[in-house]
């Protein structure tokens, strides 16, 4: 069975104030073609299709006329599931009737999960879809009251699914959340508060193949039978060296699975370019690439520039941030430790420094639950509050 495996769309993504809906229109054209040319079983999407948990209509239309093209041109079932940036209640609307042709969309946990079915020439796979949920839901799904983290809650689902698993038969998972030994990247929020987003890989052992939804980078965990499929688009310039694509899975009758990677054509790279002023607006730089590409620009001249963001976007007009690397800067070591060790803690390591320091008062259990209901809260409602580009 041939299987393409995408996620994190994140369609309605703005970086740095820039609406990035043409560039995931032109990215899923190519995606579309894909698929007419690959010709696959099924289509996966594991999560995050959409930015924030209200998108903008344009988005909503762009990922209408995507599913379109997919189910009724091109006949090729979908399989999705909501992200931590979906909501659940919206992705999944409407989505018994829409089995009836092709897409099988899943906003919010079931139990039992039951199993999407698609037969080839050696007879049924079973795709076993596990939309995002807090652990708090899953507890409360399950039935199950040992579970406060993410790996209980993912541990409690597989052990769910396996009781009923034809193990005959071969079986994929599609899950979206944060497996420990990824990759992670800037853009990515944060899934929980505390340092419970973590998931063990080896739950995942009774799938022939899990597709992983969550981290941008495209990689394989452990092995090519656990795998995140990336982002098809760069969404934070800590993505700026990663390569983009779409997984294309071959399972074999055994249930043994081939992995092949292909890249799509994007409307503009993301790309970090480090240099002095002059050399950067040199032609013989910047001739032979592609100046709409959206460009990070680190300067390293020494000394005052006048007006260096107007120079740099007369010749790259996306230039979405500028910084300055000086000799002072590159040995101000106390200031770089101070930025490293912010940019480690979470919400709720940074508030109880700030409220340790604004009262002097001991920082209470009952605070910290009242400050983390309040976190979750705002991450739910604020698509881009919690994430740095």
């Amino acid at each position: 069975m041939k299987i393409i495996h995408t996620a994190d769309w994140h369609i309605g993504k703005i970086v740095n104030q820039v609406h990035m809906t043409e560039d995931q229109e032109y990215i899923l054209k190519e995606f579309v073609k894909l698929v007419s040319i690959e010709k696959p079983d099924v289509v996966i999407i594991s999560g995050d299709l959409y930015d924030r948990s209200v998108p903008p209509v344009e988005a909503v239309e762009l990922l209408n006329n995507v599913f379109t093209k997919i189910l009724i041109q091109l006949n090729t079932p979908i399989i999705a599931i909501s992200g931590n940036h979906d909501s659940g209640d919206r992705v999944g609307f409407a989505s018994e009737i829409l089995k009836n042709n092709g897409l099988y969309i899943y906003g919010k946990l079931k139990n039992p999960i039951e199993p999407i079915i698609i037969n080839d020439e050696y007879g049924s796979v079973n795709f076993y879809p596990v939309p995002y949920s807090e652990p708090a839901e899953v507890r409360q799904i399950m039935g199950d009251e040992t579970i406060h983290t993410h790996n209980d809650a993912i541990f409690s689902i597989v052990n769910s699914i396996e009781k009923n698993m034809d193990k005959n038969s071969r079986n994929v998972l599609i899950a979206h959340g944060f497996v420990i030994g990824g990759e992670s990247s800037d853009s990515e929020r944060p899934l929980s508060i505390g340092g419970v987003e973590y998931v063990d890989s080896n739950i995942f052992k009774p799938f022939n193949y899990t597709a992983l939804g969550h981290l941008h980078s495209p990689q394989n965990i452990g092995s090519n039978r656990i795998r995140y499929s990336g982002s098809l688009l760069k969404y934070s310039f800590s993505e700026a060296r990663q390569k983009k694509s779409v997984t294309i899975v071959n399972l074999d009758k055994y249930g043994n699975v081939q992995i092949e990677i292909k890249s799509l054509k994007v409307k503009r790279d993301m790309r970090v370019l480090n240099g002095k002023l002059v050399d950067i607006l040199n032609p013989k730089v910047y001739s032979n690439t592609n100046t709409e590409d959206y460009i990070c620009v680190n300067l390293t001249d020494e000394g005052q520039l006048v007006d260096p963001m107007s120079k740099l976007r007369a010749v790259y007009p996306n230039v979405l941030k500028l910084t300055r690397e000086t000799t002072k800067s590159k040995n101000s070591s106390i200031n770089n430790n101070i930025r490293e060790t912010y940019e480690k803690k979470d919400m709720l390591e940074l508030f109880k420094e700030f409220y340790k320091y604004v009262t002097d008062n001991e920082f209470t259990k009952e605070k910290e639950d009242t400050v983390l209901k309040v976190i979750k809260s705002l991450k739910r409602e604020e698509g881009d509050l919690f994430e740095t580009n």
